[in-house]
């Protein structure tokens, strides 16, 4: 049996046709298959991006409470500070001319004391 050439023409034609409809329809489940994942994959960064609005929010409250907290230290560090000009510039520095009769007395009783405490112990014994 014989083929006319449009019948030829027609039957490659069929034939081009129904690869193209099968590659058409596995693509179209393939894109639905990858439309599915991607949905799954949004929700799970929709949940995501919520923990991570969470986290911003307790982190942003304790960098604000850590602010009050760097706050007083700076306050804490600036009254030592003055504390111990006061005590440098008003107490010890006055006191330095005192020190050369000062040490040798402090020197004194605490050989006496010594000394009164080896006595005690002798007799003690």
């Amino acid at each position: 049996m014989l083929l006319t050439l449009s019948q030829f023409l027609f039957l490659v034609l069929t034939f081009a046709a129904v690869v193209a409809v099968t590659f058409l329809v596995i693509f179209l489940i393939q894109l639905r298959k990858t439309a599915r994942e991607g949905e799954k994959t949004l929700i799970e960064v929709h949940a995501l991006v919520a923990n991570l609005n969470a986290t911003s929010q307790k982190v942003n409250q304790k960098i604000e409470e850590l602010g009050d907290v760097v706050d007083a230290a700076r306050k804490a560090a600036v009254g030592i500070s003055d504390v111990s000009m006061f005590l440098s510039t008003r107490v010890m520095k006055p006191a330095t001319r005192y020190w050369p009769f000062i040490l040798p007395l402090i020197r004194l009783v605490l050989r006496q004391r010594k000394n009164k405490k080896k006595k005690e112990e002798k007799n003690g014994e």
